[in-house]
């Protein structure tokens, strides 16, 4: 098993259960590409070795947030060959969690958006609390979905409301009648949750549990998710690296004052356009 992570921390709460904890808190958890490569090395050396670990639990630090998307600091002045790379490695990260040959249980809390979202969404069941905020803004700064897994979840009518209108505050309630929760639960309890859920799947036959993941999976290859995954993520290269004048004043903005003032200068420019 990999060590020394930066960005993760790993435990093992109960025998062969593992509790892998997004562990950037002073950035909500946010993302960058040192996050996605330890993921990836994670659940990588996960199917090396899948008789260590039947279920994973996949949680962010604090109570602020579960992951509030891609790091969009480390993005200013990339090349278009740089993005694609990115790119690339956010997409692996998303493929390595949705095909790993153990379950993962995704306990969420407070803001889960944008490729926080898509994390979410590529996990196998997830439970959040009833603080839990959903929501995929990229376009409300002309920005763009790396993984478009949503349409796959839900139909095609809600995700184009929600991809296209920047949708970013959908509460637990709506989420759990779209079908993108298992369950809801009370205020902090989403880890014990899922903990207690993780149990009961480790006990599970190992071998019937990961055939009956691939099967699901295999599925959703039929009818090309793998194809249509990748078409995502190159559309998403193409949008970033466009140059148009409302990412070129966010932008501005981020670099000039923060991604506080730039997230506000964007919600006060769709009050003032509403």
């Amino acid at each position: 098993m990999p060590e020394d992570f930066e960005t993760i921390t790993v435990e093992h709460p109960a025998d062969r259960l593992m509790l892998v904890t997004l562990n950037r808190p002073r950035q909500a958890n946010a993302f960058n590409t040192r996050m996605a490569e330890e993921l990836i090395a994670l659940w990588q050396a996960i199917a090396a070795d899948p008789d260590k670990v039947r279920v994973v639990v996949l949680t962010g630090a604090g109570e602020r947030a579960f992951c509030a998307g891609a790091d969009l600091k480390e993005r200013q002045g990339m090349s278009q060959q740089a993005w694609h790379r990115q790119h690339e490695k956010f997409e692996a990260m998303a493929h390595a969690i949705m095909t790993s040959p153990r379950p993962v249980i995704a306990a969420l809390n407070g803001l889960t958006i944008g490729g926080g979202f898509e994390i979410a969404l590529a996990c196998d069941m997830s439970i959040c609390d009833n603080t839990a905020l959903f929501g995929e803004p990229e376009l409300r700064f002309g920005s763009s979905i790396v993984a478009l897994l949503l349409p796959w979840y839900v139909n095609p009518k809600r995700a184009k409301k929600m991809l296209l209108s920047g949708q970013d505050r959908m509460d637990a309630d709506e989420a759990l009648r779209h079908g993108i929760v298992n369950e809801v639960v009370a205020e902090g309890e989403a880890l014990r949750s899922s903990l207690a859920l993780a149990r009961e799947v480790a006990l599970m036959d190992p071998d019937s549990v990961r055939m009956t993941k691939q099967a699901i999976n295999q599925t959703y290859e039929i009818m090309g998710l793998g194809e249509a995954l990748k078409m995502g993520a190159d559309t998403s290269v193409r949008v970033e690296t466009l140059e148009t004048d409302l990412r070129k004043q966010f932008n501005r903005i981020l670099r000039a004052d923060g991604m506080k003032a730039a997230l506000a200068w964007r919600e006060a420019r769709l009050d003032k356009n509403a």
